[in-house]
């Protein structure tokens, strides 16, 4: 399966793309400079690898430049995924509201599969108990009001290690 969009198909993509890619993919240094860094590893300036990342970004070769946070490792694990049955007229402005709240990560939304599941709108809330997941749970429905048409947290089992696209160093 072809995960380049059709746009990023026609810009070029060098072998020193190939090498800024290759030496970010498992995550930045964790240092106080790390685009100076990763400039060292692939032999430019700290602005070339910073300009050709965004470039990268703005082409959609890359999708995001982001921390990915190691939740167990700070203390919160409980981690629950709530899923929402909510109107699908005003599932973009509720998704935008619940992914504002400081203690969601992530909110999107899903196709419901009738009758089984209702459910259309996902938000991850992370806690330290599932007691505080369910106190946080409980401020998102005060905040959907009467839009929160049913709800429920499914809780972590075990952490699945997430990566993107993998490439080898020039």
């Amino acid at each position: 399966m072809n995960n380049i969009s059709p746009k990023s198909q026609t810009i070029a993509f060098d072998d020193l793309d190939r090498a800024i890619v290759a030496a970010t993919q498992s995550g930045l240094p964790l240092v106080k400079e790390p685009y100076e860094a990763v400039a060292h590893i692939v032999g430019v300036p700290a602005s070339e690898v910073m300009q050709r990342l965004q470039r990268m970004l703005s082409d959609g070769i890359i999708r995001r430049v982001g921390v990915v946070p190691n939740h167990y490792a700070l203390g919160f694990k409980a981690n629950g995924m709530s899923v929402w049955n909510v109107p699908e007229d005003s599932i973009v402005e509720l998704g935008q509201k619940i992914g504002a709240l400081d203690f969601v990560t992530h909110c999107y939304r899903r196709p419901r599969h009738l009758p089984d599941w209702p459910y259309n709108l996902f938000a991850m809330v992370h806690g330290k108990t599932r007691d505080e997941v369910f106190e946080k749970v409980e401020k998102i429905s005060d905040l959907l009001d009467d839009a929160d048409q049913g709800h429920e947290v499914l809780f972590s089992t075990k952490i699945l290690k997430k990566t993107g696209l993998r490439i080898k160093g020039s």
